[in-house]
């Protein structure tokens, strides 16, 4: 079995909010793949099920972004899965909005949500798919009201690009694995499109 793990900050405040574009893709995966989200332990709300014969699940952490290690940890020693098993979906504001870039290992980069988890996991070797958040105009130098702050309806056609990638890439690495989404889709990024 596979894991995605979107990362957000629980409650109606973060609905929406750019910190919280883990959620929504793993939701649309979710909805995608048929995987209902109602079961509720480790601090997380998760659905199992298979997609093309593959059997998944699909967990929303509940606690709050710089302790989602605590959740995807406790998810992990249910399952008996390793972190190889796990795909991250996060924000990322150094990217582009409607950009989207995977990874089979790194730094957090500054991500508190990926911080935590590198911390409980104590290894780089899980799979990350961070979405760009970043507009076009930059954003300030304190992240923290950009991050929390709404998209706007302006972003919507982007934001929509992004999270149709996500599905492509999250179901490639779920048939085919991390190198063919990554070759797939890192190379877009290569070439500016």
């Amino acid at each position: 079995m596979k894991l995605v793990v979107g990362l957000g900050n629980p409650g109606p405040a973060y609905l929406r909010t750019r910190h919280n574009v883990g959620f929504l893709a793993a939701e649309r995966l979710a909805q995608r793949w048929k995987v209902p989200l109602r079961k509720k332990g480790c601090d997380a709300v998760f659905g199992e099920g298979e997609f093309s014969g593959f059997p998944v699940a699909v967990a929303l952490p509940q606690t709050f972004m710089n302790a989602s290690g605590r959740s995807l940890g406790c998810l992990l020693e249910r399952w008996k899965l390793k972190p190889a098993a796990v795909l991250v979906l996060c924000d990322d504001v150094a990217l582009p909005l409607g950009m989207i870039r995977l990874r089979g290992k790194g730094s957090a980069g500054g991500h508190l949500g990926l911080a935590s988890i590198l911390e409980e996991l104590g290894t780089q070797e899980f799979a990350r798919l961070r979405i760009g958040v970043r507009p076009a105009a930059g954003v300030e130098k304190n992240l923290t009201p950009f991050v929390l702050g709404k998209f706007g309806a302006p972003e919507g056609k982007d934001l929509e690009q992004a999270l149709a990638s996500v599905i492509e890439a999250g179901e490639l690495w779920l048939s085919r694995g991390l190198n063919a989404a990554m070759n797939r889709f890192n190379q877009k990024i290569k070439q500016g499109e």
